[in-house]
C-alpha cells in the first residue's frame, strides 16, 4: 500500500488515502522513487476542481502532484544510470491523469529523473521542478535581450518567482506585479520595479516603462488588460492558454506555452539552486496528512511555492 493525495472518481473530492501498489517492482526502464517532497501546482488545483476531466484521459484513482524529489527505492530492468539510494528529482509531464507525485512513492522512467546536488534540499528540488521548467519555457519563448522590458504578471506565484529570475538573467529590464508586501523579495529576485496589481496597473506600468513593455509573461491576470499595456510589435507568452483573440490586438504576438521538457533544463535549474544563483521561495510546507490543506491554500495570496513533505 502507498499513501497518496488522490481522487477516487469524478464525483469525489481529493483526500489522503491508502492505495494498493500496482506491482511489487518497477517496470523495465522505470525507477521507483520514495518521495520526500512534492509541490502543489496550478494544474493540481485545476484537476481537483474538475476542470480537466473532459480534456485529458484519466485512470482512477487519480493521484495529484506533478513534481517531486526523493530517493531511488528500486530500479527496473535496463536502468543503469541510477542506483538505489540516489537522490533524484523529476516532473510528470504525461498528457493523462493517473499516477502522481503527492504520494509515498512514484514510478517513472529512469531517463526522466535528475540527480539532486548535495546542497539542495528535497523541498527546494520539488518546488523548482515543474514551476521552474514552465518559467524556462516562458522566458525562452520570448527570446529576451537587454533591449527588452518584460512585465511578469503573477510574479509572486509559483511560476512567477522563477520567471522573474530567469528573465533578469537575460539582461532584460523586469517589471513584476505583486502585492506591496512582496516588493522587497521580488526586487531581490531581479525585478527593477514591483507594481501593485490592485492599484492603477496601466498608469503604474506606463510610469515604469514609457511606451509600454516589449514583452509580457502571463501567469495570472486578464490577458486583454495585460495585452493593452504592450508596445506595438510586442509579444505575450501565456502559461494559462491565452490566445490572440483573448488579448484582442493584431499588432502583438501571443504564444501559449507549456512546461519545457525535463531533459537538461531540470538538471541546470537544480545546479543553479545549488550554486545560489536561483532562489526557491517556499511559502509554506505541509505534511502528507495535511495535503488537502496545501491544495486549499493554493488559491490564497502567497509568495512562492507550497510544498508537501512526504517523508
Amino acid at each position: 500500500m502507498t499513501r497518496a493525495l488522490a481522487i477516487a472518481s469524478r464525483q469525489e473530492a481529493p483526500e489522503v488515502q491508502d492505495l494498493p501498489t500496482t506491482s511489487p517492482d518497477p517496470a523495465a526502464g522505470q525507477v521507483r522513487v520514495r518521495v520526500e517532497a512534492a509541490s502543489v501546482n496550478g494544474f493540481d488545483a485545476a484537476v481537483a476542481a474538475g476542470y480537466v476531466w473532459d480534456m485529458m484521459p484519466a485512470a482512477f484513482p487519480v493521484v495529484l502532484g506533478r513534481d517531486f524529489a526523493g530517493v531511488v527505492q528500486a530500479v527496473g530492468e535496463g536502468v543503469t544510470s541510477l542506483a538505489v539510494g540516489d537522490r533524484v528529482a523529476g516532473a510528470i509531464t504525461a498528457l493523462s491523469l493517473g499516477p502522481g507525485s503527492i504520494a509515498e512513492s512514484v514510478d517513472l522512467a529512469g531517463d526522466s529523473l535528475f540527480a539532486i546536488p548535495d546542497a539542495v534540499t528535497p523541498q527546494q528540488a520539488a518546488a523548482a521542478s515543474l514551476a521552474g521548467l514552465t518559467a524556462v519555457a516562458l522566458v525562452q519563448a520570448l527570446e529576451l535581450g537587454s533591449d527588452d522590458t518584460v512585465l511578469v504578471s503573477g510574479a509572486s506565484g509559483g511560476v512567477g518567482v522563477f520567471a522573474v529570475q530567469l528573465a533578469a538573467e537575460t539582461g532584460a529590464t523586469v517589471l513584476a506585479t505583486g502585492r506591496p508586501d512582496t516588493a522587497q523579495v521580488l526586487s531581490g529576485l531581479g525585478a527593477t520595479a514591483v507594481i501593485d496589481y490592485t492599484g492603477d496597473l496601466e498608469a503604474d506600468v506606463a510610469k515604469a516603462a514609457p511606451g509600454g513593455p516589449t514583452a509580457v509573461i502571463h501567469t495570472a491576470g486578464d490577458p486583454a488588460g495585460l495585452g493593452a499595456l504592450l508596445s506595438a510589435g510586442g509579444r505575450l507568452v501565456s502559461a494559462l492558454g491565452a490566445t490572440k483573440e483573448a488579448v484582442g490586438r493584431d499588432d502583438v504576438t501571443v504564444t501559449g506555452v507549456m512546461s519545457a521538457p525535463a531533459s537538461e533544463h531540470l538538471g541546470r535549474l537544480l545546479q543553479q539552486v545549488a550554486d545560489g544563483t536561483l532562489v526557491v521561495p517556499i511559502a509554506a510546507t505541509f505534511p502528507l496528512d495535511a495535503a488537502t490543506e496545501a491544495l486549499a491554500a493554493f488559491g490564497t495570496h502567497k509568495l512562492g511555492k507550497l510544498v508537501v513533505t512526504v517523508l
